[in-house]
C-alpha cells in the first residue's frame, strides 16, 4: 500500500523543488495534480521533453514517487471540438506519464449531468480513443465519479467502469464526496471490491444535513454541487466506517491525502492528515 500526497496547496513552489518538499512532510510518494507549469486545467500540458526529464531526476535525488498523474479534461463534455482537444490533451499527457516512469493516472468522468446521455456518448467516443494509448504506453487509468459530472454516484460509476471491460480501468473513492455518492462508504467499497485500487482522504460536511441546509447556496434551488475537502475530524465523514470498508476487502491500492481547504497552513494539514491517516491504517491492521 502506498501513501500519497496530492501537493495541489503547494502548486506555486516550483516543479523541480516539489519532490523535496513532499520528502520534508514525510510522504514516499505524491500524486501529481493540476499546475500550470506541468498539466494544467482542461489545457494542454506545458512541460517539455527537457523539463519531464530533470523533475524525474530530483524525484529519483529525494526518494519520491509518483503514485498517479492526475489531469483534468473536457473528454466527456457535449461540445464536441472540446472532446477533440481533450483528447489531444490527453495523449500527450498520458506519455509525460510513462516518461516519467509512472504507470497509474487518474481523473474524473467529466461531462455535464443536465446532458448525462450525450455526455456519456462523448466519454465512450474518447474512451476508444484512449484506451489503445493506455495499452501501448502501459498506464493504468483510475476514475472517480465527482460531483457535477455525467455520473456522480457510486455504484453506479464502478458499473459504468465495469462496463469498460478493461483490466486497466479501476475506480477511485473520494471520501470528501461521500455524500454526493450515496453516503454508504461500506456498500460502495464493497461492491467495487478488487475493482477498488485508489482512495481519496479528506474531510467534508453532509450537505443534505438540517434540511439541506448545512451549506445555504443562493439564489434557492441553484444546482450548484457543494462539497469541500478538510483535514479529518473537520467534517462528518465517518472515517472509522470507511476504513474499516477498506480492511474488509482487503485494499492494498494507493490512499492519498487531498486537503484543499487550508493552504495558509498547508504544510501543518499534510502532516496532521498523514500521522492520522497512518493511525486509522494501523487501527484496522493494514499495513504501508
Amino acid at each position: 500500500m502506498k501513501l500519497s500526497l496530492d501537493p495541489y496547496m503547494f502548486r506555486h513552489v516550483p516543479l523541480l523543488e516539489l519532490p523535496g518538499l513532499v520528502a520534508d512532510l514525510g510522504y514516499q510518494w505524491l500524486e501529481l495534480s493540476p499546475r500550470d507549469d506541468f498539466l494544467p486545467f482542461f489545457n494542454h500540458p506545458r512541460v517539455d521533453d527537457a523539463r519531464v526529464a530533470a523533475f524525474k531526476a530530483e524525484l529519483e535525488a529525494t526518494g519520491v514517487g509518483v503514485s498517479s498523474v492526475l489531469p483534468l479534461y473536457k473528454w466527456s463534455g457535449p461540445d464536441e471540438d472540446d472532446r477533440q482537444a481533450a483528447v489531444r490533451y490527453w495523449k500527450r499527457a498520458i506519455r509525460i506519464t510513462a516518461e516519467l516512469g509512472v504507470d497509474v493516472m487518474n481523473s474524473e468522468f467529466n461531462g455535464r449531468p443536465e446532458q448525462a446521455a450525450r455526455s456519456e456518448s462523448q466519454f465512450w467516443r474518447s474512451m476508444e480513443e484512449l484506451l489503445p494509448v493506455f495499452e501501448a504506453e502501459g498506464v493504468r487509468l483510475v476514475l472517480e465519479p465527482h460531483p457535477d459530472d455525467f455520473e456522480e454516484g457510486g455504484r453506479a460509476a464502478i458499473d459504468l467502469i465495469r462496463g469498460i471491460n478493461s483490466p486497466l480501468v479501476s475506480f477511485l473513492y473520494c471520501a470528501p464526496h461521500t455524500f454526493h455518492l450515496g453516503n454508504d462508504a461500506p456498500g460502495i467499497i464493497g461492491y467495487a471490491g478488487d475493482l477498488l485500487t485508489n482512495v481519496h482522504v479528506a474531510d467534508s460536511f453532509d450537505h443534505t444535513g438540517s434540511s439541506g441546509l448545512r451549506y445555504i447556496v443562493n439564489p434557492p434551488g441553484s444546482t450548484v454541487r457543494v462539497h469541500q475537502h478538510l483535514d479529518i475530524g473537520q467534517g462528518e465523514v465517518d472515517f472509522d466506517e470507511l476504513f474499516e470498508s477498506l480492511a474488509a476487502v482487503g485494499f492494498d491500492g494507493t490512499v492519498t491525502a487531498c486537503v484543499f481547504a487550508w493552504e495558509e497552513r498547508a504544510r501543518d494539514s499534510s502532516t496532521f492528515m498523514r500521522e492520522k491517516i497512518t493511525d486509522l491504517l494501523m487501527k484496522q491492521g493494514m499495513q504501508l
